[in-house]
């Protein structure tokens, strides 16, 4: 079978969110200079890819998603020379910065939305979606954003409805007019020429719509403005691009990501995310894992990309809670649910992501009062939930588990009191069990979570069966056990982990067995998996690698 060979298909990537990595002028937000000061904590970890959340300059309605200047760092963050050292220092360690592109919508104080919503004549109206007032005067339709509120947001100053799909700070930008394009295009190869190693884009399948039609997500224009934008900046350079999309499904992925399509290279999509949400109340009251429907979703898209695709695998992100909270078990096997997690999603095929602090099981915030939160999604969908009669008890319980600002509470470095984050008072607060749960009490234990990610990552780098492999799905409707094997030319890599706090029970089918060494073992020492009844003990792992025979 031939496969697709880049410089990236072994690496792993590290998605840092600024404001909460590291702060090195103790004004309580991480900026970039403090990332410098942390590249060799990645290094060590084996990362070869960094995806940077947006430093641009903002007003930070959305920490950065909310961008006014597309081609300057903000304030906060440092100078656009710390970004260029940013690059310098991690191309010295073999890491490359992905920067997050979001182009879906600007900052409504960037200068082309100032100048749009002065001047119904100015060039930059264009820039964005406007319409005239409902025949009552109010908004043209009914619709909501998805932070909660009317999509529509009236300026006076030129009469008219700006569309804003988020919030009203953030104005949908107009990608169906070729001059807001080609600025777009001429800002991406800006810093490609700075030596970014690519992109990371946004709810990228939100730029085709047609708002008229109410036609949003994978709307009509979607994929001949992706291939445009390859012909004008990514063509011909050894760059990796990255799709954000909610929308997407296996059906539609390899339009995005197929081998001739020209367009990305992978897509981040969230089936498995959104799986366990309520259809009403969306992730604010979610259902507890069901690992059977949860496999499926990770099969199905192991299988749709198997040929003429890329994966991307992750569990956490800037928008998602702490996975070891969510599918794991925070309390008393925190660490071995951690690994076991780890284990099942970085033996896939794809490009495996780690978010800061999953490398060493960081947990949920814990926070019990809406005060304490910061997330500008949160604290509007708070309103609306309760107006639809969601009791706040259960908001917040819901909220909880699976709030953005779970995991955007600040890196925890050591046991100091601003977690080695920071020296100052911290712009969200640190989470309480920093003092047990840092980088600085597992950097020397080689049990640790800290040692099993460098592993895992170590792996991937060293067997090519891990980058290449055939997926094979096993016990499938076992409701504990995650199993599957991996082949390639002659060998079979075997994957068990027993996602539950209890023990799990099996027949170890011979498809699924391996006779060869055992990779990962996070239990107990096993020699191999052999055909034939097997026991797991809670959150055990076991990855052996043996020929097929």
């Amino acid at each position: 079978m031939t496969r697709r060979t880049h410089w990236w298909m072994d690496r792993t990537a590290y998605q840092i969110y600024p404001r909460s990595f590291a702060d090195a002028n103790g004004d309580g937000v991480g900026d970039i200079p403090g990332i410098i000061d942390r590249l060799d904590h990645l290094a060590d970890l084996g990362i070869g890819l960094i995806w940077l959340s947006p430093v641009y300059r903002s007003p930070m309605a959305d920490n950065g998603y909310d961008i006014s200047d597309y081609q300057d760092i903000a304030p906060e963050y440092g100078t656009l020379a710390d970004f260029d050292r940013l690059v310098a220092e991690a191309g010295r360690r073999d890491i490359g910065i992905i920067m997050d592109l979001v182009v879906n919508h600007s900052s409504d104080r960037h200068p082309w939305f100032l100048e749009a919503s002065r001047d119904r004549a100015s060039p930059f109206h264009d820039f964005y979606y406007w319409r005239d007032p409902a025949p009552d005067g109010g908004p043209p339709d009914d619709r909501r954003a998805y932070f909660g509120g009317p999509v529509w947001t009236y300026h006076p100053r030129v009469g008219r409805y700006a569309f804003t799909l988020f919030s009203p700070q953030q104005p949908d930008l107009n990608w169906q007019n070729p001059a807001l394009r080609q600025a777009v295009y001429a800002m991406m190869r800006w810093w490609l020429d700075r030596g970014v190693r690519g992109f990371r884009m946004d709810v990228i399948d939100l730029i085709g719509k047609d708002i008229d039609r109410d036609l949003i997500a994978e709307g009509p224009h979607l994929h001949g403005f992706l291939q445009e934008m390859h012909r004008e900046v990514l063509a011909g350079r050894d760059v990796v691009t990255v799709g954000e999309s909610w929308n997407v499904t296996k059906e539609t992925a390899l339009l995005y990501c197929g081998r001739d399509r020209g367009e990305l290279d992978m897509v981040f999509q969230f089936q498995h995310i959104v799986a366990g949400w309520d259809k009403v109340h969306g992730k604010w009251r979610p259902h507890p894992l069901d690992l059977v429907a949860f496999k499926k979703v990770w099969t199905d898209w192991q299988e749709a990309l198997e040929v003429d695709g890329w994966n991307s695998l992750f569990l956490n992100n800037h928008d998602l809670p702490r996975s070891v909270s969510r599918y794991g078990d925070a309390g008393q096997w925190r660490e071995r649910s951690a690994k076991a997690l780890a284990t099942a999603i970085h033996m896939m095929r794809g490009t495996p992501f780690v978010f800061q602090g999953e490398e060493i099981g960081m947990t949920n915030a814990g926070f019990t009062e809406i005060t304490r939160y910061r997330d500008i999604e949160l604290i509007n969908m708070h309103r609306e939930m309760l107006d639809q009669g969601l009791p706040e008890r259960q908001f917040l319980e819901g909220a909880g588990i699976t709030a953005r600002d779970n995991a955007r509470t600040p890196m925890q470095w050591d046991a100091s009191p601003g977690a080695g984050f920071t020296t100052g008072d911290p712009w969200i607060d640190v989470n309480p069990n920093s003092a047990a749960i840092n980088v600085a009490a597992q950097r020397d234990d080689p049990d640790s979570v800290l040692a099993h990610y460098r592993r895992l990552i170590a792996l991937r780098k060293r067997h090519e069966i891990i980058v290449q492999g055939r997926f094979v799905p096993w016990l499938e409707d076992h409701p504990q056990i995650w199993a599957y094997a991996r082949e390639w030319g002659n060998q079979r890599l075997s994957v068990l982990c027993n996602i539950s706090s209890r023990p799990a029970q099996a027949e170890v089918p011979p498809g699924l067995a391996s006779g060869g060494a055992c990779l990962i073992c996070t239990a107990q020492p096993r020699r191999s998996v052999p055909p034939g009844p097997i026991t797991l003990e809670p959150w055990e792992a076991v990855v052996s690698l043996g020929d097929l025979g």
